[in-house]
């Protein structure tokens, strides 16, 4: 990873957010993105590996693992926050589009021209639009992943044994997930930070419509 572009990035996101915006990429950052990166990845690095059933039918373990766990949450998250990050990249292109286009008119008209943008940066017009847009989809995407989350692992928690009897397995079999509880604590972690930007999300909007 190029941490200069990422840095730049970062901080085109923070200087056209509000306070709220401020705090919700802090979330994200610190308690999303880093604990991740430092530690959700090794917690569940053996989730397929150290997945035991008390049974040596070829096949039967990796079935009932596919059945348990049909999606990772590790790659659920890695997408739910790509997803989140996008629409802050596109308030930057918005901005950039208006620097450039007041560089083109300033080039092909001289002094004089007329300006389009004394703040391209400010949140007026289009770029209000595109704002108040981004805080929505990202309260959406934040809202659908917790839906996901609920649907596969009911009440966002993970047990110690669960049972399986899909062919090939020749009867029920009992199966052990790898350090269910440290994952339980993790995910609950997640799930309450997500909320937590949910929040922030909504409140930013409700103050960009009341602030116009």
């Amino acid at each position: 990873m190029n941490w200069g572009v990422f840095e730049g990035l970062l901080s085109g996101v923070n200087k056209y957010s509000t306070a709220f915006g401020r705090i919700w990429l802090s979330v994200v950052f610190i308690f999303r993105l880093l604990v991740y990166l430092v530690a959700a990845e090794r917690v569940w690095s053996d989730d397929h590996k150290d997945f035991d059933c008390n049974t040596l039918q070829p096949g039967c373990t990796n079935v009932c693992f596919d059945h348990f766990f049909p999606v990772s949450h590790i790659r659920l998250w890695a997408l739910q926050l790509i997803l989140v990050t996008c629409p802050s990249l596109l308030v930057i292109m918005h901005v950039a589009y208006r620097e450039a286009r007041e560089q083109r008119l300033r080039e092909t008209k001289g002094d004089n021209y007329r300006c389009l943008y004394p703040n391209p940066g400010k949140k007026r017009g289009g770029l209000w639009w595109t704002y108040l847009l981004s805080l929505i989809f990202k309260a959406s995407v934040d809202l659908l992943f917790l839906y996901i989350f609920f649907r596969f692992y009911r009440n966002y928690t993970l047990p110690r044994l669960v049972k399986c009897e899909l062919p090939p397995c020749p009867n029920v079999v009992d199966c052990f997930i790898s350090r269910p509880t440290e994952k339980n604590i993790f995910t609950l972690f997640m799930v309450v930070t997500t909320c937590i930007c949910v929040v922030l999300n909504l409140v930013e909007a409700a103050y960009l419509v009341g602030k116009r």
